[in-house]
């Protein structure tokens, strides 16, 4: 068993490794392997070309870096939640993340407020903080109430950002841009922000491995093995929320990685969170590394939005692992 779940994450390691370096190399100015590995390790030596390092190094290496931050952690926030409200359909933008993130870029956008990012961000946050407490029914909050609240004020915020996008056509196509997700333009001031945002997220969810494997049999089962169920709902929730509020105000709504990544993950560690958080950041990371290669190179030199492109390539896979019998269904 050891060694198959070694060979699991050694071969999902590898495939992420080498598509990185692909990545790197893709683009309008083709770079060879050889030569982006160079790049990375020795961009300071004068022998190499100007070009390749100003290319590999100032534009792609960050944007690289960043599918991959926001692709891992978009895994990991949906792997938490498909636990803490055993719905395997649980996403990352269940309570609101998406909602608030796309109401807080709109009004900056609108507004002509240099600062997409941060208010996307702090819109994120503000709406799952609102969700949480509504959800604080009689002094308790429960994970029905908050998907409850968390789809009722997503469809409040989403019929904000469409009113805003009518009243304000002259900026629909730039709210429409971000709204689709993708990452052009992004460099390392993004990443910067995103990725120590992300692995904090990441490493405090990895930590409540334990109280995940234990809200997955359910909250009478989960109390009766000792589980403080609102301290740790409260702590999934803070930690999935930071990673996602990070993750969607660099990258826009990017739909079905958080989704469908975990119950990859799932299929080749089994649903232990110590194996499949770690397991579902790879996958995620590489999902969306792989669809912004496409979205950049595809129908060249157009760039397709990244959110759209996972949501036509991943559905048709997420159908052939129902048809193949999905884990948790089992």
């Amino acid at each position: 068993m050891r060694g198959r779940l070694f060979l699991m994450f050694a071969a999902t390691t590898g495939f992420l490794a080498i598509a990185l370096v692909i990545s790197l190399g893709m683009g309008p100015v083709s770079i060879p392997p050889a030569q982006v590995l160079a790049v990375l390790f020795r961009h300071t030596d004068p022998s190499l070309s100007h070009t390749a390092v100003a290319i590999v190094w100032d534009l792609r290496l960050p944007r690289t870096l960043l599918a991959l931050s926001i692709g891992a952690g978009l895994a990991v926030s949906g792997s938490a939640y498909q636990a803490l409200f055993q719905n395997p359909l649980a996403d990352p933008y269940i309570i609101g993340a998406s909602g608030g993130a796309a109401l807080g870029a709109t009004l900056a956008i609108i507004l002509n407020i240099n600062a997409v990012t941060s208010a996307a961000f702090v819109g994120s946050l503000l709406a799952v903080a609102l969700v949480y407490i509504i959800a604080q029914a009689g002094g308790r909050v429960s994970a029905v109430n908050l998907v409850l609240a968390g789809v009722a004020l997503g469809m409040l915020l989403s019929a904000a950002v469409s009113l805003l996008m009518f009243l304000g056509d002259s900026d629909l196509h730039e709210i429409l841009a971000w709204l689709m997700g993708g990452l052009s333009g992004r460099s390392w001031p993004e990443l910067r922000m995103v990725a120590p945002l992300v692995a904090i997220g990441i490493g405090f969810l990895w930590s409540l491995a334990r109280p995940l494997d234990a809200l997955t049999l359910g909250e009478e089962t989960a109390q009766a093995l000792g589980l403080n169920l609102l301290w740790a709902r409260t702590a999934i929730v803070l930690a999935a929320t930071l990673i996602t509020a990070a993750a969607v105000s660099s990258g826009g709504i990017i739909g079905f990685v958080g989704l469908l990544a975990p119950h990859t993950a799932r299929r080749l560690v089994g649903g232990a969170h110590r194996l499949q958080i770690p397991m579902s950041a790879l996958v995620g990371g590489l999902l969306l590394v792989l669809a912004d290669d496409l979205a950049r190179t595809i129908v060249a030199p157009v760039e397709l939005p990244v959110g759209v492109l996972t949501s036509l390539l991943g559905v048709p896979f997420f159908l052939w692992l129902l048809r193949r019998g999905e884990p948790w269904t089992r």
